[in-house]
């Protein structure tokens, strides 16, 4: 598998020592698979290897993971948790719920083209994983729920605002990680605008907030605070 973009790519990079051990250990193995899926890929890799590249037996392995499946998928909810601080960090100025909303799709495109195989992993691990596709919807709960208060989006319901959302993007992402699409760039600026319209805009307006620079991401190497969804209540 190809490198992590750059913003991503330290998200196993330092293991707190305040941490408890276990969960010190558990996130060493971790980022020794992403290492081993890096230079095998995901079906290549095995579970002696990882124990190798994170310098501990096999069976310390299986104290935290029953399986690599299970590897895989803490190695992707892992991702989703660090690109979904990324975006949320890259846009704590910005107050219009809509281009919040703009934004976190837009970014989830870019993975795709950024890096196909890693986003078409996020993809396939997220289907099976309910831990990873609540912690992703809790973002966009709140983003939806900015721009219904804002009186930018009409929705029938919160439920089916947030499947327009969630199920475009991942039929986008899916295809600019395929390569199916020429031009990933206008392609994305056109599902996003069509999301926004279904979500109650008017075409003018919703074309406007797409067309607005993307933040850019916090920047490597300087520490940044955890920004969280603020109470349960934004979750589904």
């Amino acid at each position: 598998m190809p490198a992590l973009p750059r913003p991503l790519a330290g998200m196993f990079a330092q293991v707190a020592e305040r941490l408890p051990k276990r969960e010190r250990t558990r996130r060493q193995l971790m980022q020794a698979a992403v290492q081993v899926f890096l230079a095998r890929g995901v079906q290549g890799a095995s579970i002696q290897e990882i124990a190798t590249v994170a310098g501990m037996a096999n069976g310390t392995v299986y104290n935290h993971f029953a399986t690599k499946d299970d590897i895989v998928q803490a190695v992707a909810v892992g991702l989703a948790e660090t690109l979904c601080l990324q975006i949320d960090q890259s846009y704590e100025h910005v107050k219009d719920g809509a281009e919040r909303m703009c934004i976190g799709m837009r970014r989830y495109h870019w993975l795709a083209q950024e890096s196909p195989q890693w986003a078409l992993l996020l993809l396939g691990v997220s289907a099976a994983a309910l831990e990873l596709s609540e912690h992703v919807r809790a973002y966009s709960v709140a983003d939806l729920r900015i721009g219904i208060k804002q009186k930018r989006f009409r929705v029938a319901s919160e439920e089916s605002g947030l499947d327009l959302v969630f199920g475009t993007n991942t039929l986008a992402m899916t295809k600019i990680a395929m390569g199916m699409v020429e031009r990933p760039a206008e392609y994305s600026a056109a599902i996003v605008t069509n999301v926004l319209v279904g979500l109650g805009m008017d075409q003018k307006e919703a074309v406007e907030v797409v067309r607005r620079p993307l933040p850019p991401f916090p920047v490597p190497g300087i520490e940044q605070p955890v920004v969280r969804p603020k109470s349960h209540a934004r979750k589904i």
